[in-house]
């Protein structure tokens, strides 16, 4: 197996759930540090620099929101958060915390695999002339240019808007909340309904079938996510 160059930090305090991630990983050549406290997590973050962290939240000497909080100040690393509390709420206030995703405990781990290469993709995105693809449709942000196959398609100035903003978080789980305050700028107001619109709009014009949506997905009662194919997204003009 070809020897894989990124690095994984594990921020848990259950030593079971710690080798099982080390076997997982190291099984796929990823480098894994561990540490079981929120302290120790911030310390190796700055000293390991590493590509993903996995962050447990509930840590016995402060919360993973007080992880998050810290580490977004001065970082935009990727955060995926271990959590076993599975509501809505919860999850909510992980991603509008700054979490790039979460997974439920017990987890697959082919699901988490594929979360942490969504994670690494989205880090190191290239953003010179980006063109984001995914299945049959085609973003490209400078143009401002949508295409579904070979067809451009024409969207209103707030369904560009909402398109664009899943475009360059592709992958991560955005809040109503996030899409609202980053759409309308207004974080008091509630326009659960007029995104719902919107969104279901969107779909009509990307999708080939809106009621079984494959690009547009929703996260039920916390957000949506634009799906990034496994291997692809952002790209310069003239790759492949």
């Amino acid at each position: 197996m070809e020897q894989n160059p990124y690095k994984i930090l594990v921020i848990d305090d259950e030593p079971q759930i710690r080798r099982l991630l080390r076997v997982t990983l190291e099984t796929y050549e990823y480098l894994m540090f561990e540490e079981a406290t929120a302290a120790e997590g911030i310390r190796s973050i700055v000293m390991n620099r590493p590509d993903v962290v996995l962050l447990d939240l509930g840590l016995p000497d402060e919360d993973g929101f007080g992880v998050l909080k810290r580490l977004r100040e001065w970082s935009t690393l990727p955060v995926i958060v271990l959590t076993v509390d599975n509501s809505e709420i919860m999850k909510i206030a992980a991603l509008d915390a700054g979490a790039d995703d979460y997974i439920t405990k017990p987890f697959d781990t082919g699901e988490l695999l594929a979360r942490i290469r969504v994670a690494i993709r989205h880090a190191h995105k290239l953003d010179e002339a980006p063109i984001f693809r995914s299945g049959h449709m085609e973003v490209d942000l400078n143009a401002r240019l949508v295409k579904v196959g070979d067809e451009e398609v024409k969207l209103t100035v707030t369904e560009y808007a909402l398109l664009s903003l899943l475009v360059k978080n592709a992958g991560k789980v955005l809040t109503h909340s996030f899409i609202s305050r980053e759409i309308w700028k207004n974080p008091y107001s509630d326009n659960s309904q007029i995104l719902r619109v919107h969104i279901a709009q969107i779909r009509k014009k990307i999708e080939r079938d809106p009621s079984l949506p494959e690009l547009l997905i929703t996260e039920p009662g916390v957000g949506y996510r634009l799906r990034m194919d496994e291997g692809r997204g952002m790209s310069l003009r003239g790759t492949q």
